[in-house]
């Protein structure tokens, strides 16, 4: 399994390589000095072999390229994940459509949430539930293959508003056997910032940090956008 590349990685590659070269140069040095005193002390009449002490040679000088390539992709890693950073800033004042779970409600305005379901279902169900866990809406979905959009009022099931904060949803779509059928859900934000996280770069929407790999398109707002502090749907 690769692992993630992020800056503490990277520079924990990077400790880790200079020490390599420093015990390396350490290690060189101390087969010279013993080939030095190997060579003074031989038996003129009986020379030492040199093939030992060229393979030698040639294994230290393997190792030592071995580092200065690790060295090389240290530095590349590290331009690569100070390049994302740059380029998230492009994101900030923009709304954007990302792959995500939770609906960031204002307390006020209706969400728009676009999902798709990767073949049709028997039955499915829109679930959404707010941060205690307990559900406060439900409501049958669509059961076609493809992609369904959805507004929610911020009401839960008895249709009494529901106070700022973050919501949950899931769509749960059932083949006619009772198997899953895979979904996802889209929503729509306005970035206000990025930050990085142990070195991963996400976008700020309105609470929400948002990696940017999950972000799948991105508009400039309109006069009336109303995204600041909720998520929408995917354009």
């Amino acid at each position: 399994m690769v692992s993630d590349v992020t800056l503490s990685g990277i520079n924990s590659d990077r400790q880790n390589t200079g020490v390599q070269q420093q015990q390396l140069a350490e290690d060189f040095d101390q087969f010279l000095q013993l080939l030095t005193t190997q060579l003074q002390n031989q038996d003129p009449l009986s020379p030492m072999d040199s093939t030992e002490f060229t393979n030698q040679i040639v294994q230290f000088s393997q190792v030592e390229q071995s580092i200065n390539t690790n060295q090389k992709l240290d530095s590349l890693l590290a331009l690569q994940v100070g390049g994302a950073a740059s380029s998230a800033l492009g994101y900030v004042g923009l709304d954007v459509s990302y792959i995500s779970a939770e609906l960031p409600f204002n307390g006020t305005d209706p969400i728009d949430i676009r999902y798709s379901l990767d073949g049709n279902a028997f039955q499915s169900r829109i679930n959404i539930f707010d941060e205690n866990n307990t559900l406060v809406f439900t409501q049958d979905a669509e059961i076609t293959d493809g992609v369904h959009d959805f507004r929610w009022d911020g009401r839960n099931q008895i249709g009494q508003s529901l106070p700022e904060g973050t919501y949950v949803i899931t769509v749960d779509a059932f083949d006619a056997e009772d198997k899953k059928v895979p979904t996802e859900t889209v929503v729509r934000g306005r970035v206000k910032g990025i930050e990085a996280q142990d070195g991963v770069v996400f976008a700020l929407v309105g609470e929400r940090a948002v990696p940017i790999p999950n972000i799948l398109n991105a508009s400039l707002p309109t006069v009336t956008s109303a995204t600041d502090n909720q998520g929408g749907t995917n354009g």
